[in-house]
């Protein structure tokens, strides 16, 4: 397990190249991340996931309202509510499926999170700056990029970020999908895309296994679009 002092020092490695002095996150983020209260599970997420440097690109700012879409058990959340800080607000569209009271005790610990559970239209329309959706595309459609695409202000972003499949595969049964469909699926729901990223990707993953296979140890190829309201 790694204590506090190696945790920050993993933290601040992966952000290696960028200027901590010029980051527009909350001054304390990468503290927030290292916390005790947060959960082991979700620090050990941190390396594959690149959490600083999504935040960068995405160009998340201390007081934002930013919206966590379809949320599932919250990792993002708590990213997105260390990187806003107190004068910030987190939207977390968990959706009616899941532990509940988990999640909602997520939440309130972390102050400056609302969850919401009836769907993402109980955000509201033009209320975020940014938005991220991740690992949830494989099984929606462009109609669900049309909801994050509404709950924008204009001129907001996004990132969109899936598991990546193969073509010939059966993207469905490994929950993967095509870039190339992804992309599709964003320019149908009015984004422009802005960058198509490979800040995700990991030569080491094989396309044709199961997202959950126990050899992939959750680190999956993803692809990673930055998107924008216009």
């Amino acid at each position: 397990m790694l204590r506090r002092g190696n945790m920050l020092a993993v933290l601040i490695g992966l952000s290696a190249g960028l200027a901590m002095s010029a980051q527009a996150v909350a001054p304390d983020f990468l503290d927030k991340l290292a916390a005790d209260a947060r959960p082991a599970e979700d620090k050990g997420r941190d390396g594959s996931r690149r959490p600083y440097q999504v935040m960068q690109l995405l160009d998340v700012q201390a007081g934002m309202t930013v919206v966590d879409v379809a949320a599932g058990g919250g990792w993002y959340t708590e990213v997105l509510s260390a990187a806003v800080g107190p004068s910030g607000t987190v939207i977390a569209d968990f959706g009616p499926r899941g532990n509940m009271q988990e999640r909602q005790a997520r939440a309130d610990r972390l102050g400056n999170v609302e969850a919401i559970f009836e769907g993402l239209a109980a955000a509201g329309t033009g209320v975020a700056d940014r938005a991220v959706t991740a690992l949830s595309l494989h099984h929606r459609n462009a109609a669900f990029l049309r909801e994050i695409y509404e709950v924008l202000k204009p001129g907001g972003m996004a990132v969109v970020i899936d598991h990546e499949g193969s073509p010939g595969m059966d993207n469905d049964e490994l929950h993967r999908m095509l870039k190339a469909d992804a992309q599709s699926w964003i320019e149908e729901a009015g984004f422009e895309i802005i960058e198509d990223s490979d800040l995700l990707h990991t030569s080491a993953d094989d396309h044709s296994m199961y997202i959950m296979a126990p050899e992939l140890g959750r680190d999956t190829d993803r692809f990673l679009f930055l998107v924008r309201r216009p």
